[in-house]
Formats: structure tokens, sequence, C-alpha cells
């Protein structure tokens, strides 16, 4: 069964740091792109970083310089570090597997995705 777990969300102080992990299972993770997504508290969905297999990396203005994603294919995981948080980046993070080669940012290129885990950021 083809399945994406994030972890590592949590309640941290404007410029903080956080490391969202997710774990991939039923597949071989080595072979695919993996992107990054947040829902904001105003429901608004956003592709904020994407890795492809070959470990190129993408970021959405609103995160560059402050995210960093990469990948241990070893350990079926793709990482995202988070640091600088500010209260903007308060949402509920996903990831998710590209559906095919040359994945952009934008969610209808990914299919398979987790269950999200919650960042928030108080103001």
């Amino acid at each position: 069964q083809v399945r994406l777990v994030e972890s590592g969300g949590g309640l941290v102080q404007p410029g903080g740091s956080l490391r969202l992990s997710c774990t991939a299972s039923g597949f071989d993770l080595s072979l695919w792109a993996i992107g990054w997504f947040r829902r904001t508290p105003e429901n608004e969905r956003e592709g904020i970083s994407r890795i492809t297999s070959g470990g190129s990396a993408y970021y959405a203005d609103s995160v560059k310089g402050r995210f960093t994603i990469s990948r241990d294919n070893a350990k079926s995981t793709v990482y995202l570090e988070m640091k600088s948080l500010k209260p903007g980046d308060t949402a509920v993070y996903y990831c998710a597997r590209s559906k095919g080669v040359g994945a952009t940012i934008a969610p209808a290129d990914y299919g398979c995705w987790g269950p999200g885990t919650q960042v928030t950021v108080p103001s």
C-alpha cells in the first residue's frame, strides 16, 4: 500500500525552528519527486517546496532562504527543515508524491498525500 506520513509538527515561538519528516512506505521513494504543501487557517493551500528524484530542490518565494528540503532514500524519508518561523507559517503541512516526471509545485501534479501535521507559530 502506497503511503506517506508526516511528523515533526508542533508549537514553536516566532524565530524558532522545526524539522518535518515525510516517511514513505509501499514504494521506492528514490524514484519519485516529493512536494511539501501547507493549508493555512484561512484554508489557502500553497505549494512550498519540491525535491526531485535527483535531489533538485525548488522553493516558493514565501519560504525561500528559510526552509530547506532534503531526502534520505535509505530511510525512505524526505525532510523539511524550517527556520526563522513566523506566525504566517502556521498551517497544516502535507507531503505528497508526484504523479510523474516534470512535476511542478502545483498540487494537481501530485497524487498520494499524507494526512498532514500541524505547525503553529503564535503571534
